[in-house]
């Protein structure tokens, strides 16, 4: 009888303790952005005026890494789950299932804002100072032979203006500067200027703004960087000031958004990923 009640008293006290232990926060965001950068050692960015004043109001991750060099798998990476072997710069068309492909299976809108983009689909490796390796998904099979999910979906960075404007912003989309503004040909300063002219009034902007996580991001270090790269997080859902020393990558971001918007797993690199977590209201 004692040892009953001693059981039995043990399980009370581990309810209690259980009832009372306050939930990890989840990310309540119900849109995200995700910019991205190029080549640029993580202090050299966040050394910047405006990737740092972002870091410092929002989230700064803070052993955020790349995947691999050079630029496009880990474009391919942040979209697909895996780099897929792709091993350079050339253009590459694969038949795999991507984050797209999840987001219209639960009705989910989506939609690359694309700098110096010409359109129709536009499958060549560059035009002016557009750049088809750091658009991941013309390499993808299923849209790059669908003429109209293409153009439905794939669209020049100007629409991005109509789009806020008209509140028409997709759930899920990604903003690829050209090779100047992300810093590519000209330094990540440059980048950083750049940033607040384009960036710097949307963010004061409830329009662009609201449930909005803006997740600004680079492919890849210089070649001495070790992959190790800035990555901040922004947005009414984020704790102001938070950081997080723990070990993500792209396939994190990627996982993150797939558990926050109920996708399901495309059961490559993103399945094995950690969500990212300590950061959220």
């Amino acid at each position: 009888m004692k040892l009953l009640l001693n059981l039995i008293l043990v399980a009370f006290a581990i309810q209690c303790m259980t009832s009372s232990a306050p939930a990890l926060a989840s990310p309540g965001f119900r849109k995200v952005m995700t910019i991205i950068f190029e080549n640029t050692n993580y202090q050299d960015a966040l050394e910047q005026p405006t990737l740092g004043k972002l870091a410092r109001d929002g989230a700064l991750l803070t052993r955020f890494t790349g995947e691999t060099h050079p630029s496009q798998s880990n474009y391919i990476s942040l979209t697909a789950g895996d780099g897929y072997n792709v091993g350079g710069d050339n253009p590459v068309t694969l038949d795999v299932k991507h984050v797209a492909d999840l987001l219209e299976a639960k009705g989910r809108s989506w939609k690359i804002y694309l700098e110096g983009y010409p359109g129709s689909c536009f499958t060549g490796k560059s035009s002016g100072d557009y750049v088809r390796k750091h658009n991941p998904f013309i390499s993808f099979k299923n849209i790059q032979t669908d003429l109209a999910r293409c153009n439905a979906h794939l669209v020049n960075s100007e629409q991005l203006a109509r789009d806020v404007q008209n509140g028409t912003l997709p759930d899920y989309s990604m903003y690829i500067p050209d090779l100047k503004n992300d810093g590519h040909d000209t330094g990540v300063a440059f980048a950083d200027r750049w940033f607040a002219r384009a960036f710097g009034p949307l963010l004061k902007d409830s329009h662009f703004m609201q449930g909005m996580l803006l997740v600004t991001t680079f492919d890849e270090s210089g070649v001495l960087g070790g992959n190790h790269i800035y990555t901040s997080l922004y947005g009414d859902s984020v704790i102001a000031g938070s950081t997080s020393d723990v070990a993500y990558n792209h396939y994190s971001i990627l996982r993150t958004i797939e558990d926050t918007f109920g996708l399901g797993s495309l059961g490559r690199q993103d399945a094995k990923a950690p969500v990212i977590s300590g950061v959220w209201k």
